[in-house]
């Protein structure tokens, strides 16, 4: 999925008849959303939850017919057919909006009458059609069998045997229930996920994507690794807000590519730099793409929670990246950018912070207002006014078209694939799967949640190899997470590893996707991008293990507790990086014979250290950690006594 892309030049140069399509679409679908999450009442209009999904869907599923040709391409020159299915698409969604009153007062969902049934048939085929487009063909194969898996549920053996529907009853389930096509995905778009995709489309198109990287540029530009350094800064902040990992990569990896190649870096290292650091992206508050949202409206809490919960674990996957990028840099002498290259930080802060001041009020509105579907679009009324005080950002006609294209754009797509994914919640729903498949896992788990947890991430890479980051969280929210918390897990930490996991294909070959568009950037293998982006991103496999059995590290637990579990675990991830990369910070370098075992005793003790406390593997607190502190000190004396020789040598 690769929300917040912007249309392409070509889509720039001109505006057809297919970019003035998709602008009056767009600006339907926010005028409506905007009416029904303020409860404005324009022209009187009062929409109930059914009908303004069904309307808002409608809308952006046309759209995305006309972003996506038959073969997937992104804005290409619309054809015949592809008028014609957003046409289909307006027809059957505006009979959905029409009949939604009728729909719940005769229960459609059970006993739909034929009419109903031939226009369910319809949306579905086109919703398929959509995600096909949209999100690729390995995503709409799985989609399309499990659409149909109600339909022939009651064939399949144990334990993945369901209660069996008609076809008829399958699809008429799917459009007019409230439990697929427009279930949790698409409430959650609908209610908050679609004000933070507007807010990064216009952050970015009014001059906060370039900010935002000059400002890491600034900080971090002139030190040892420095282009690596502001890959990690601007990478993570654009990844929060496309909540892309490809788009992010094509984006940034455009300019920090070969700013790294520059300056000395190998090119499936700077590839695999902007891999993770991208990956991370989607993980750091405050926006972390779309899916957060998704999880808020599974846990029914607060969105500001889960981001607050998740910053502890982000933080640690972007100082272990950035530790290891250090070692990496000064194992290998490499400089910082020029000072010519690298903008002065005073004078970034003094044009550049009104953009400051908008976080501010969005964090603000988050955290302690709690208005998580006003916050993105009152910070967007802040930057507008903001932005035309601003003469090399201020709006214009032409830019505003481009701004609702790309919005048009980035939601047509996502649109296109949360549909498809909601016909993967209601084949649940529908079956009655969920229920079983929990039990049935516990069984073969023997109750052990080690076990249960390797199975579920396991897993979760399976699927995010195939689906959107957002499409393999819901199917293993409704398949895994139960069976996870009734082994005992947090319910926050169960989820926030759900999506760690299904994260880790980004980087991990075969599929490794975000290391391979990397890759084309800096032209290297892709497999050895691949290959190197696991090692860089080592962390992202450990970290979702240690909040899950230790919660301290999502804050739920005492001040103390919360302190000495982070610490502990900042520290270990550290001495992970240091052993990775074979050089200490602050000491030098692990090197001579033996080497190799200095380094893997140093990642081992961190590895130790990060995990002083396992209550559910009954291991006393300390017990880690006085291991970990034991296996690390012989390769940290062998790097001090190495740096003090070196300092004697230099001196004589």
């Amino acid at each position: 999925m690769q929300t917040g892309d912007a249309p392409d030049r070509q889509s720039r140069a001109t505006l057809g008849g297919r970019e003035v399509a998709l602008i009056l679409l767009t600006v339907a679908a926010l005028l409506l959303v905007v009416n029904q999450l303020f409860n404005l009442r324009l022209f009187g209009i009062v929409l109930l939850d059914g009908r303004y999904l069904n309307i808002l869907a409608t809308l952006f599923l046309a759209g995305a017919f006309l972003v996506f040709d038959l073969r997937g391409r992104r804005m290409q020159p619309a054809g015949l057919l592809d008028w014609v299915l957003a046409a289909l698409t307006l027809g059957s969604g505006g009979y959905l909006a029409a009949t939604a009153m009728q729909n719940v007062n005769e229960g459609w969902e059970f006993a739909a009458p034929p009419q109903a049934q031939w226009v369910a048939f319809l949306f579905a085929a086109l919703v398929l059609e959509g995600t096909r487009r949209a999100g690729g063909l390995v995503l709409a194969i799985i989609v399309t069998l499990l659409a149909f898996y109600p339909s022939f549920a009651g064939y399949v053996p144990a334990p993945f045997s369901g209660f069996q529907s008609t076809l008829s009853e399958t699809f008429s389930y799917h459009v007019y229930s409230s439990e697929s096509i427009f279930g949790i995905p698409m409430k959650a778009f609908g209610g908050v996920v679609i004000g933070f995709i507007i807010f990064g489309a216009v952050l970015q198109q009014t001059g906060g994507g370039a900010f935002f990287n000059d400002l890491a540029l600034g900080l971090v530009g002139r030190y040892r690794g420095g282009a690596a350094k502001v890959s990690i800064f601007g990478s993570g902040f654009m990844g929060s807000m496309s909540g892309s990992v490809i788009s992010n990569v094509l984006t940034t990896g455009v300019v920090s590519i070969p700013a790294m190649r520059r300056t000395g870096f190998s090119a499936r290292t700077a590839a695999a730099t902007e891999a993770c650091a991208s990956t991370g992206g989607v993980l750091m508050p405050p926006i972390m793409g779309a899916t957060a949202f998704v999880m808020a409206s599974f846990l029914s809490m607060p969105y500001a929670e889960i981001a607050l919960a998740a910053a502890i674990p982000s933080a640690l996957f972007y100082f272990a990246l950035f530790a290891q990028i250090d070692a990496y840099a000064a194992r290998r002498g490499l400089r910082g950018l020029e000072r010519s290259e690298v903008p002065r930080l005073r004078e970034t802060l003094r044009k550049g912070w009104p953009y400051v001041l908008v976080f501010g009020l969005l964090i603000f509105m988050m955290v302690v207002l709690r208005q998580e579907t006003a916050a993105p679009f009152y910070s967007v009324l802040l930057l507008l006014v903001i932005n035309q005080f601003m003469p090399g950002h201020r709006m214009t006609l032409r830019k505003l078209a481009d701004i609702v294209l790309g919005i048009g754009t980035s939601l047509a797509e996502l649109t296109a694939v949360i549909l498809g994914i909601g016909l993967i919640v209601g084949a649940f729903s529908a079956t009655g799967l969920a229920g079983t498949l929990v039990n049935e896992l516990l069984f073969i788990a023997g109750d052990n949640v080690f076990v249960l947890l390797l199975m579920g991430a396991a897993t979760a890479f399976v699927f995010g190899m195939g689906m959107t980051a957002t499409a393999c969280y819901i199917f293993l929210a409704i398949v895994l997470a139960p069976a996870l918390e009734a082994g005992g897990l947090d319910r926050l930490a169960v989820h926030l590893f759900i999506l760690y996991w299904g994260m880790v294909s980004y980087i991990t070959p075969p599929v490794a996707l975000g290391a391979y568009a990397a890759a084309s950037l800096a032209g290297t293998s892709p497999m050895r991008a691949g290959f190197e982006a696991m090692r860089l991103g080592s962390i992202i496999y450990l970290v979702p293990f240690l909040f899950v059995l230790n919660p301290s590290l999502i804050g739920n637990a005492g001040a103390t507790e919360v302190f000495v579990a982070v610490s502990c675990a900042f520290l270990g991830v550290g001495l992970i990086g240091m052993g990775l990369q074979g050089y200490v910070i602050c000491l030098g370098p692990l090197a001579g014979r033996g080497q190799y075992l200095l380094r893997t005793m140093l990642a081992m003790g961190g590895f130790f250290i990060a995990m002083p406390a396992m209550p559910f593997a009954g291991v006393g607190f300390g017990t880690t950690a006085a291991l970990g502190l034991a296996l690390a000190a012989l390769p940290l004396l062998v790097a001090w006594r190495s740096k003090s020789q070196h300092l004697t040598e230099v001196r004589a």
